[in-house]
């Protein structure tokens, strides 16, 4: 992960590269501000955010989210807010993304599902 990090930092939430973002997140204990690059993962409804969570439910940032109740997310050249983030399931994210990237998701133990907010 450290080898990879500053390649996905330098390309998340470019438009260039729609399947990168980056997660603003605040730490729910020492509360510092957090850009976390991730890999978006296309679903079948363009309101809904789907990210894989290989390393787990517990991941820090995605905690972090789920505490918040929200993210800003740059993505694909613009930042997006999204609210009512929750952890779900490799079935229910499989169900939600495209046919595509089904089989990726459902070996993942978790992902978390957002909802873009239209302001």
């Amino acid at each position: 992960m450290k080898a990879t990090e500053p390649i996905a930092k330098a390309l998340a939430g470019r438009r260039a590269f729609p399947l990168f973002a980056v997660v603003h997140h605040r730490g729910r204990k020492s509360g510092t501000d957090y850009a976390t690059p991730v890999a978006v993962v296309p679903t079948l409804d363009p309101n809904v955010v789907l990210i894989g969570l290989p390393w787990g439910p517990r991941t820090n940032w995605a905690a972090n989210v789920v505490a918040a109740g929200s993210a800003d997310l740059t993505w694909k050249g613009a930042v997006h807010s999204t609210t009512s983030p929750r952890i779900i399931e490799p079935a229910e994210a499989e169900a939600l993304a495209e046919r595509l990237f089904r089989p990726v998701v459902k070996q993942m133990p978790a992902a978390i599902l957002l909802r873009r907010s239209h302001n």
